[in-house]
């Protein structure tokens, strides 16, 4: 390293020794030790360093006695010094060159120098020579080579230090008397700002409206007064000329910007004519870069913020399960003493009539004894009625004849002892506490004459077994363990079942979300499929399958959180083409706070032919996003629900929907009418809410919890709804109408903002037109109304005026809305009418986790289960056991569901050697009555291989869907039907009439392959077209034959059918891009 410093220095001892010095570290002696030396004159100091090479030299630190000599060794050289002189009366004078030639040295006064640690080189030849001289003032301690370099690198980073320092102060001087001569206001140093540094901010007082002002103080904020706020005193700077402020700030790494104003600490500002100062930062963030700077530190922030509610959640946790846990020993000890106190009554009253023997009747040797020990009981035949008999016989038990007769023995004379004697040789049982007997003349059966005892029987206690206190004690110890041990393992099997049920559940949401956005690959797909926040996602579009085919161009128009982005919709961005025939091609860098990535496609840049989706836009979820969707509000106006109030298949769809919906956390309330024939054991919290007046009449509002979802039962005091049934008054348009109205004036005084109302087939269908038409003016008419067909066999008038008003309409299937297209309620309104599968409830039908079948089994044991359900639904029906096709039926028995298809099957399962179980009813009593005499025929012909239960049985059908190898849906029509989905769940193949909801979800096994594949499915049951016997044995007779002959094959189709999903998880994601839309027209 060179050095460009020169210090020429030499300094003369009296016996002509020299010493060389350097820096900070200048062997300088006192002024004492000038005086004591010999010959000392003066010092003229001139020190050359050249810090690049190596002296080969020894070195070694000396420091005065009594300033430090006992710090370490190599210590760091101060800041390097200027010129002295010493005089002739010994005093130090130092030179102060001119500062127009300034070089690396600071100039010192005497007063400066500090001797507690002197640093010199000296020559090895020059220590010995001259330490005579010094002794009694120094010590002079050696040091290794390596410090030389290190002391030397030291010394170099000083001296630059030193000198930039003196710049800078020269630099600060030139920019002030600049900015001073020039009336500015402010400046900074260094003129230019970087992330990361530290810069001194000015402040010309005499120039601010803070002139007069004693304190100055400096508020402020980076990026937009958006990042570290802060606020810093302002000192008098008195090194300047003029009145100039200063302070130090430090600029972080993340700020493109310094905002700040002055005031002096109160209400006296200098905010730069309210425009606020600001300094740009050169070389780092941009604003962009800063939001995702945001972005990330709020992700960081959510996380730790989830972590901490994670382990506050485990603490409360490990809290609930240590009191239940004492709530559980507390209960289990409590039983224990029960317990013990139950056997100690047992005991009492066993040996209530227990001796040990009675004086000249009985006696027992030896006297003590207990269970499996050989006793001998001996009894005198002249002290009761046997006294002249030939033989005397013992038939005995124990423990109160607990297991009847268990002892019997031949008496025999014993001729040792004096009168009449007997004896017989005994062993006791091994639980007997109390032993019972009577003696006869016989054996069982052949004696006529006994001694029991004046009919008491003889007790003999088993003396070795009756317990001490000490032993009841060590009873109800074990009996505490054994119960201990029984909850252990009965709560590690429900917490495993509740594991594998949650596993399974999030499995299939896993499956189905998948599912879900490969539904339109044919259309559009994105590249990860999965998408999350902050990556970069390729879009595949084929426009050959939409109204943009044949266009030159197509360009792709993004933006997030359903357009609701901070930074707006993305520049329109050209499509590329692909190696993948019709499809093109654009990438998108996804926010870190997005959650849904929202597009369409246009033919120009500009616009033109654009594809929406039929009105709906493409809408793909975001994972891992730092902001979520904020919750929608759905509520649900109907008048039947499941459990409590439920007819048909409408109050399935209100419950599971809307349950479904809410587990996506969203919110959700149901309106409905409380009708006197409510199910009110199924509502939880049920209370009163309030009263409200409409149309004269006093309605009072209850609420309570169905299922996990806030309902409010509307009770009008006009008697409307006490009439004992939900349908079939002569009333019944005027009653829901009426219902309808205060439904929606119940929202609109209690002050709800619902995002969008649900109402259902031509019973709520008022509340279509009333709110848009009635509440225009609130907040209602913000609200999106969907309205939704269940059955269109009733109120047509009232299903096309709803039609008219509703944003969005379906119907639950979309084989049946292309059914019901032409219908006159519906073709004008296609625009806005699409179909929605429904689906079940995993939590009712779920054969882990069913109480009625014998068995839990998942898809992996699913032949198992299969197999125990159906022995277990054979023998409470009385049919044969045996491994045999068995055919399930379970549905009402109406024309619209093909009893005469039904009856068909059931005789040709017959002829194939299989078993027909079919459980359902008839509203038509002429129905019923047919049926009945079919059953009394089957029963008859068939006893052991058919069974006809024509009343309905929750219970029982759970066992026909986890028994039967198929289950037959022949509907005519069939708009969803539920009985095929539940089959599926519990591994049953379905055989099922091509119609509405039936074509939707089950595909043939050899004829729907790719249309399966098409949903990302795989085949899963049997299907005909046909209305008549020929379509029936079509199906049936494939599966029959597939049962007999391909059993591998069959049990593979059970499990695949099993492992399909079909609840709610995919209709609730189809309904909620139906709510966005529909909110979006409202």
């Amino acid at each position: 390293m060179e050095m460009s410093l020169q210090l020429n220095c030499k300094t003369t001892f009296g016996n002509r020794s020299t010493f060389f010095g350097f820096g900070a570290g200048l062997f300088f002696p006192t002024t004492s030790q000038c005086h004591r030396l010999a010959g000392w004159r003066s010092i003229c100091i001139n020190a050359s360093a050249d810090f690049s090479s190596r002296r080969q030299k020894r070195i070694f630190t000396a420091r005065p006695k009594g300033h430090g000599s006992d710090s370490k060794k190599g210590l760091v050289p101060r800041p390097p010094i200027g010129t002295r002189i010493v005089g002739e009366d010994g005093n130090v004078y130092t030179n102060v060159p001119d500062t127009s030639n300034i070089g690396n040295v600071e100039y010192l006064d005497d007063k400066s120098l500090d001797y507690a640690e002197i640093i010199g080189i000296i020559r090895e030849s020059d220590v010995h020579g001259t330490y005579n001289e010094v002794t009694g003032e120094t010590i002079v301690e050696e040091t290794n080579d390596d410090d030389d370099d290190i002391i030397k690198e030291e010394a170099s980073q000083l001296l630059q230090l030193k000198l930039k320092e003196r710049l800078r102060r020269l630099e600060i001087e030139r920019i002030a008397q600049e900015n001073l001569s020039l009336r500015n206001k402010l400046f900074v140093y260094p003129p230019v700002v970087e992330p990361g540094q530290d810069i001194e901010v000015f402040l010309n007082r005499s120039v601010s409206t803070l002139c007069n002002e004693p304190n100055v103080l400096i508020k402020g904020a980076f990026n937009d007064w958006r990042w570290k706020f802060f606020t810093i005193v302002l000192n008098k700077t008195h090194l300047l000329n003029g009145d100039w402020w200063s302070c130090q700030l430090h600029v972080p790494r993340e700020a493109y910007k310094v905002d700040f104003v002055f005031y002096n600490g109160q209400n006296v500002y200098d905010n730069n004519d309210r425009r606020d100062f600001s300094i740009p930062v050169d070389g780092g963030m941009d604003v962009f870069g800063f939001e995702d700077f945001l972005l990330e530190e709020k992700r960081r922030e959510l996380e730790r913020l989830a972590k901490e509610q994670a382990e506050k959640e485990e603490q409360e946790k490990e809290k609930r399960k240590m009191e239940a846990e004492k709530a559980a020993i507390e209960e289990d000890r409590s039983l224990a003493r029960v317990e013990v106190e139950r056997k100690r009554e047992v005991l009492r009253q066993l040996t209530k009539n227990a001796v040990k023997s009675i004086d000249n009747v009985w006696y027992i040797e030896p006297s003590e004894f207990e269970g499996k020990d050989l006793v001998r009981l001996y009894y005198n035949r002249t002290s009761g009625p046997l006294a002249q008999t030939q033989e005397v016989w013992i038939h005995g038990g124990h423990n109160n004849w607990m297991d009847k007769l268990s002892i019997v023995e031949r008496l025999v004379k014993t001729g040792s002892k004096h009168g009449d004697w007997w004896h017989a040789d005994v062993v006791v049982p091994d639980q007997a506490v109390v032993l019972d007997w009577v003696f006869a003349d016989g054996p069982p059966g052949n004696a006529s004459s006994y001694d029991n005892n004046n009919v008491q029987d003889f007790h003999a206690i088993v003396t070795k077994v009756i317990p001490d206190e000490e032993t009841w004690v060590w009873e109800e110890r074990t009996i505490f363990r054994k119960l201990q041990e029984k909850r252990r393992l009965r709560e590690e099997a429900m917490r495993a079942k509740v594991e594998k049920t949650a596993c399974i559940k999030a499995e299939a949401k896993k499956k189905t979300l998948k599912r879900f956005l490969l539904s339109q690959k044919h259309i559009v797909y994105t590249q990860p499929l999965h998408i999350q926040a902050g990556s970069t996602v390729t879009v595949f579009y084929n426009p050959c399958n939409t109204n943009l085919n044949g266009k030159p161009e197509v360009w792709f128009r993004c933006s997030f959180n359903r357009w609701t982005h901070c930074n707006g919709s993305l520049p329109p961005q050209k499509m590329l083409h692909t190696k993948y025939g019709t499809y093109a091609k654009a990438f998108v860098k996804v926010p870190l706070d997005a959650y849904m990535m929202d597009f369409v496609f246009s033919e120009k840049e500009d616009g033109g032919i654009i594809d929406n989706n039929n009105r709906m836009d493409y809408h793909i979820p975001i994972l891992g996003g730092i902001v979520k969707e904020t919750p929608m509000h759905i509520v649900h106006i109907a008048v039947e629900m499941a459990p409590i109030a439920k007819v048909g298949g409408l109050g399935d769809v209100v419950t599971s929907l809307s349950r479904a919906v809410q587990d996506l956390n969203h919110n959700v309330d149901v309106v409905l009418p409380k009708y006197d024939c409510l199910n009110l054991s199924n509502v939880k919290d049920f209370q009163y809410h309030r009263n409200y007046f409409w149309g004269g009449t006093e309605i009072k509002v209850w609420h309570g919890k169905v299922e996990g979802l806030s309902v409010y039962f509307l009770e009008p005091q006009n008697a409307f709804f006490h009439a004992g049934c939900v349908y079939g008054c002569g009333n019944d348009a005027q009653r829901f109408g009426f219902f309808c109205h205060a439904a929606l004036e119940f929202l609109h005084q209690n002050g709800f903002h619902p995002d969008v109302i649900h109402c259902h087939d031509w019973s709520s269908a008022p509340v279509a037109w009333l709110s848009k038409e009635q509440y225009r003016h609130c907040d209602l008419s913000k609200a999106g109304v969907v309205f939704t067909i269940h059955n269109l066999e009733f109120g047509a008038h009232f299903i096309g005026k709803a039609m008219e008003y509703t944003d969005k309409a379906t119907t639950v299937s979309p084989s049946y809305s292309r059914e019901v297209a032409g219908n006159p309620a519906i073709a004008p309104h296609l625009h806005k009418f699409q179909g929605i599968i429904n689906g079940i409830d995993p939590d009712i039908w779920d054969p882990f986790n069913d109480e009625f079948i014998p068995v839990s089994y998942t898809s992996e044991y699913v032949v198992e289960g299969k197999k125990a359900a159906k022995e277990a639904l054979q023998q409470r029906l009385g049919l044969r056991k045996a491994d045999l096709p068995l055919l399930g039926v379970i549905s009402r028995l109406t024309h619209q569901k093909g009893i005469h298809l039904i009856k068909h099957a059931i005789s040709r399962t017959l002829e194939r050697g299989g078993q027909v179980v079919l459980l359902g009813s008839a509203p038509d009593s002429s129905i019923q009555n047919d049926f009945v005499n079919l059953a009394n025929q089957l029963h008859s012909l068939h006893h052991d291989r058919v069974r006809l239960c024509l009343v309905y049985d929750e219970p029982l059908s759970h066992l026909i869907y986890a028994g039967a190898d198929f289950i037959l849906v022949p509907s005519i029509f069939e708009p969803c039907g539920l009985t095929q989905l539940i089959a599926m769940r519990y591994g049953s193949v379905p055989i099922v009439r091509k119609t509405g909801g039936l074509y939707d979800t089950v595909f043939d096994v050899e004829h729907d392959r790719d249309r399966a594949q098409a949903q990302g499915l795989e085949p899963n049951g049997f299907s005909f077209d046909g209305a008549d016997a020929l379509g029936v044995d079509y199906a049936l007779n494939r599966a029959i034959s597939a049962w007999y002959e391909n059993r591998h094959w069959f049990n593979t189709l059970c499990k695949t059918v099993m492992e399909q999903d079909w609840s709610w998880n995919r209709p609730a994601l189809d309904y909620l891009e139906l709510y966005h839309a529909a909110r979006k027209s409202a």
